[in-house]
């Protein structure tokens, strides 16, 4: 099946793609539509993001579909909001021609009463994320006991966002009659599980393999200290002028702060996460499809449902834990038969890391040495030329004895004056700089500590929520002196327990009876990180505290507290 005019899909489809300039299928296509048209086995699909799947699984289902029934007859799930939205978008516009077919697509951070009321019209396909369909199912909005087709789309996403409970909840109400789809990335163990519980002897396709992004996509990586990251990205971006690309973080505040950084010194960038709502992520993300912004700095799950072919680099400000999200994010450059850049930036003590990342991928990463200022301003000289020489066509007209007499000047002197020119403040900022490769360190100088880091962490300013950044200032803007009269403490639970500020009040309240008459312990600052926090009480409590909090929990779960060094 070399063209879409060879399968057996029904005219308006065809006539529908074939305006949206579907040609040739995609190999998941090429195996998946066939599959789907003649079989009624359970189906696995492993393929990397961008390489057609909503067409290879929703063309097929949308040919067979019923019009006449108003009842939901296919269900799509997926990880997030963008996502949702363009698998709705793409299904909306395979079915152009289709007059009597509905779509809707339901998620979270919109109103679920729209959308409630947008169900009234009996779509037969719903889109939604996990959190949002279970909620819809609970105010009975939603009717899944006549589905036919079950689609579980970046399926590994969904259960590293930790939607094990809600996915199974779902599957619980669909007919055991349904066939089911299952699409991902990677294949991990929870993917697996899900597939041996909810699956019946499924037929597998796999298209590519972890190691097809090794083609024309290079991979770099640059050893540097945890206090040199943000200047030694700034470093790589200059050194590669004219790229537009992603940069992957690991944490939403992480993001923020170093799409604050680059806004900060001058770079087209800008934030996305999920901190972000809707209209702000619609936003963000359509500066970039549109190259308003060139650089996007992005966590693994807000860049997911975000395609884009011609993305020159990648850039992995921080490692991912599992090999194949290095590949899936650095798979994102390289597309459309163009080469790719993916670049690395690594703490010392992450050699292990990456190590493992390579032994899993069999790719060949090779280190590369942090740009000096000279070369930086070489490659700069290179990206003025690149783009100058680009072929351009005349937008406008002016009249040529506006240009002043320069036969004075030779082509080369004229060429030196106008770089000078464009790239004096560059020059002039690199000029007394200390080459970062010159300077030493090692995980034990360089590391911060638990306790700063998380510090340095929780002051990233978080634009949404309306946080204020400079926790260690005063109200007049001053630093605040420590006081000597406070201790710390790192407590063993953290974000992903649920945990909040005023839970933590709650807790310490009652490990040092606070509220029972007697004086309540004064408390000072309150860092909620990922996976443990940090918080400050009054020093004469601190025996009081450490005897009661061990004996309590929170959410079932046993608590630890101990003096932060």
């Amino acid at each position: 099946m070399n063209l879409f005019t060879e399968t057996n899909l029904s005219p308006d489809i065809l006539k529908a793609i074939g305006e949206m300039g579907y040609e040739s299928p995609t190999e998941i296509q090429k195996q998946t539509i066939p599959f789907i048209l003649s079989d009624i086995r359970d189906l696995i699909a492993l393929a990397q993001t961008g390489t057609g799947k909503t067409a290879a699984f929703s063309l097929p289902i949308l040919d067979m579909i019923d019009d006449t029934s108003r009842k939901i007859q296919l269900l799509v799930l997926c990880p997030t909001r963008e996502l949702c939205l363009q698998i709705a978008k793409d299904i909306k516009n395979y079915s152009k021609y289709m007059k009597d077919i509905k779509t809707t697509a339901v998620y979270g951070g919109s109103s679920i009463m729209e959308q409630i009321r947008s169900l009234k019209d009996k779509p037969q396909i719903i889109v939604g994320t996990p959190g949002r369909v279970i909620d819809l199912i609970n105010r009975k909005a939603l009717d899944f006991s006549a589905i036919h087709w079950l689609v579980l789309d970046e399926a590994d996403e969904m259960l590293s966002m930790g939607f094990k409970d809600e996915l199974e909840t779902i599957l619980s109400e669909t007919p055991e009659t349904k066939q089911t789809f299952l699409f991902s990335a990677t294949m991990n163990k929870e993917v697996e599980r899900i597939s041996k519980n909810y699956l019946t002897k499924p037929h597998r396709i796999s298209v590519g393999s972890i190691n097809e992004v090794k083609k024309n996509i290079s991979h770099e990586y640059y050893v540097v200290g945890y206090r040199q990251k943000k200047e030694a990205l700034k470093r790589l971006i200059d050194a590669n002028p004219n790229q537009y690309s992603i940069i992957f973080c690991r944490t939403r505040m992480e993001t923020q702060e170093v799409a604050d950084f680059l806004m900060q010194n001058g770079y087209a960038a800008d934030a996305l996460h999920g901190d972000l709502s809707q209209a702000q992520r619609d936003t963000v993300m359509k500066k970039f499809r549109l190259k308003n912004i060139d650089i996007l700095v992005a966590t693994d799950v807000a860049a997911r449902g975000l395609d884009v072919n011609s993305l020159t680099h990648v850039i992995h400000y921080s490692l991912p834990d599992d090999p194949e999200v290095f590949v899936h994010r650095s798979g994102r450059t390289g597309r459309a038969g163009k080469d790719g850049i993916s670049m690395a930036l690594i703490k010392p003590e992450e050699s292990r890391k990456l190590k493992q990342i390579k032994s899993a991928t069999k790719i060949e990463i090779n280190e590369k040495i942090i740009p000096t200022g000279d070369e930086i301003i070489k490659a700069q000289v290179g990206g003025v030329f690149e783009k100058l020489l680009t072929e351009h066509e005349d937008i406008f007209t002016f009249d040529d004895k506006l240009i002043p007499d320069l036969s004075n000047f030779t082509k080369e002197e004229l060429v030196h004056q106008l770089l000078q020119f464009q790239l004096k403040d560059l020059a002039l900022y690199y000029k007394d700089k200390h080459d970062l490769a010159e300077q030493k360190f090692n995980s034990r100088d360089d590391d911060y500590s638990r306790r700063d880091r998380g510090r340095d962490r929780d002051r990233g300013r978080d634009r949404d929520r309306g946080e204020r950044g400079d926790r260690g200032r005063d109200r007049g803007g001053k630093p605040r002196r420590k006081n000597e009269n406070m201790v710390r403490f790192f407590f063993n639970l953290g974000k992903k327990d649920q945990l909040k500020k005023l839970d933590v009040l709650d807790i310490i309240n009652k490990a040092t009876a606070g509220g029972g008459g007697k004086k309540r312990a004064e408390i000072g600052d309150i860092e909620i990180l990922e996976k443990f926090s940090f918080f400050e009480i009054e020093k004469s409590f601190k025996g009081e505290l450490l005897n009661n909090i061990s004996s309590m929990k929170f959410r079932g779960k046993d608590m630890r507290a101990e003096e932060a060094n």
